[in-house]
């Protein structure tokens, strides 16, 4: 990976960071919302039933008041599209908001 890609990625990283700590303290308090991790674990179980997504671990969730937050990378567009449609069907998510990246 090139070194303009990492901190690409690195910045969106701190980025969702200093977001997700904004909105925690919100809504729902500073441990978040119930639920959250919950979300985010069903999401990344629903993952593993698409293979088609690439490495588990290629997508990074996080979930703040029931707002998913994707980033990582892909190597598809397509893929990228499915993730995000595969976290919307998960019950209790209110939004997904999708930084995923494609690299060719």
């Amino acid at each position: 990976m090139s070194q303009s890609k990492l901190t690409a990625a690195g910045t969106l990283a701190l980025v969702l960071l200093g977001l997700s700590g904004c909105t925690t303290f919100g809504k729902c308090g500073a441990e978040g919302c119930a639920g959250d991790r919950e979300i985010t674990a069903n999401v990344h179980a629903a993952f593993v039933q698409h293979p088609e997504l690439g490495e588990p671990n290629s997508i990074n969730v996080e979930t703040v008041n029931h707002v998913v937050y994707l980033s990582g990378s892909v190597s598809e567009g397509a893929m990228r599209a499915t993730a995000e449609s595969v976290a919307r069907q998960i019950q209790g998510v209110a939004r997904v908001e999708n930084t995923i990246y494609v690299t060719k």
